[in-house]
């Protein structure tokens, strides 16, 4: 270990003491009773379709991984739930935790975090018993719906990502790929989802769109004339690109050393430049930061961010990696389409900093944004959920209320 720093030192021990430990074998998500595979005949014997639960309201079950505050992937799919339940169904979240943590806990996170949504909270029993339809929302709980259906239920897999592109190629990979092929009636979200499983699996889905909420993030009346970037940071999350954008950053620094830069999100320690830390925001929060800016970093190596979105309909520019998969879903001229490359993203930056008349193009930005609501998307969902239980009809108008802004809740 010559030449090595005391820390470097004591994260090569940490990192053999974890290998002879088998520390990693904590982060698979699945119990191993609960790995389904689409070769075993019994995955598909589960009986005919039909109501299991008597009364108006089909009872569905939602089943996740706990949570952290500010998920965005938990958002949406709480979202879907919200218009679900303004169509008569009766939602139950329904936690898959492999670790058995803390399940009071998990509850408060969603509850203090998410506070408009109306559901009933429960772990995963040991069977799904108890509902007509049950979503998995994953790779991992779509396993776990396989593996513990009851027969003649409905079971959907609601897709917001081609969730084998989270893991280099191997066991996980393999795994995640295979949950497209256990039965499920899968709903993509989006374009891309929806193409990568017919092209790379030969899997036909159900596809709802992206919606986006201009509730919430819309221009402002402000007489302070925008300047500067933002960037969303996640890194724990490689797919969402943060080492990539601390170079870009660090470049569009030396460029333009006047233009602040804001992070949200993650608090990174002891970035090359300097930058204003918000930590986590709420959305009317992070809507009044969008006012200050002219242009944002939305990365994402799979499905496209909601952040790209987002960022339009308050009239920031995002600059986004440039790819088949973005493009996609993310069809609005005022994007920045980039190469993934520190000095190509750092480029795109720089030229909308260097616009002229900055107000009025922002202006501009935000009125392209014509995308429907999370209602609508929801809505979808839930009249496809409808259609797979059997003797239920479709309600076509909401009946107890449209799901709510987020503008006091949690981040997407």
């Amino acid at each position: 270990m010559t030449g090595k720093t005391p820390r470097q030192i004591v994260q090569h021990l940490a990192r053999r003491l974890a290998d002879r430990v088998d520390a990693a074998s904590l982060d698979f998500p699945l119990l191993p009773r609960d790995i389904a595979d689409s070769q075993d005949p019994t995955m598909v014997q589960r009986g005919e379709p039909r109501r299991l639960t008597a009364g108006a309201e089909p009872r569905v079950g939602w089943l996740v991984v706990p949570p952290g505050a500010g998920s965005g992937g938990h958002t949406t799919l709480f979202r879907m739930m919200a218009a679900a339940r303004s169509r008569g169904l009766r939602n139950t979240l329904l936690f898959y935790d492999r670790h058995n943590g803390d399940h009071e806990r998990n509850v408060r996170v969603v509850r203090e975090s998410w506070p408009w949504l109306e559901c009933d909270i429960e772990g995963v029993g040991s069977d799904l018993s108890g509902f007509d339809a049950v979503v998995a929302s994953s790779w991992q709980t779509a396993h776990v719906a396989a593996r513990r259906r009851v027969p003649g239920q409905a079971v959907l897999y609601f897709a917001q990502d081609f969730e084998p592109y989270f893991s280099p190629r191997g066991s996980e990979y393999a795994l995640a790929e295979d949950s497209y092929r256990l039965g499920l009636s899968t709903v993509a979200l989006g374009e891309m989802v929806a193409g990568r499983l017919h092209d790379e699996l030969g899997v036909d889905a159900h596809t709802v769109p992206f919606g986006c909420d201009t509730a919430v993030y819309h221009p402002l009346p402000s007489a302070e004339p925008r300047a500067g970037v933002i960037f969303y940071a996640k890194q724990g999350n490689d797919r969402r690109g943060f080492r990539l954008a601390v170079l870009a950053l660090e470049h569009f620094h030396r460029l333009h050393p006047d233009e602040p830069i804001h992070v949200y999100g993650d608090t990174p320690a002891a970035l090359p430049f300097p930058v204003t830390m918000h930590g986590s925001l709420r959305p009317d929060e992070l809507n009044r930061l969008y006012n200050r800016v002219v242009a944002g970093i939305a990365l994402s190596f799979t499905n496209i961010s909601l952040v790209a979105e987002e960022m339009l309909a308050a009239g920031v520019v995002p600059v986004v990696n440039d790819s088949p998969l973005s493009r996609a879903d993310l069809t609005n001229e005022y994007a920045a389409w980039s190469p993934a490359t520190p000095m190509a993203i750092a480029g795109a930056l720089s030229e909308t900093v260097s616009r002229r008349s900055r107000d009025d193009h922002a202006r501009a930005v935000a009125a392209s944004v014509t995308t429907g609501s999370w209602e609508e998307t929801g809505g979808s969902l839930a009249d496809i959920i409808r259609t797979e239980i059997p003797g239920t009809a479709i309600h076509g108008t909401a009946t107890r209320g449209a799901v709510p802004s987020l503008a006091g809740g949690s981040r997407t």
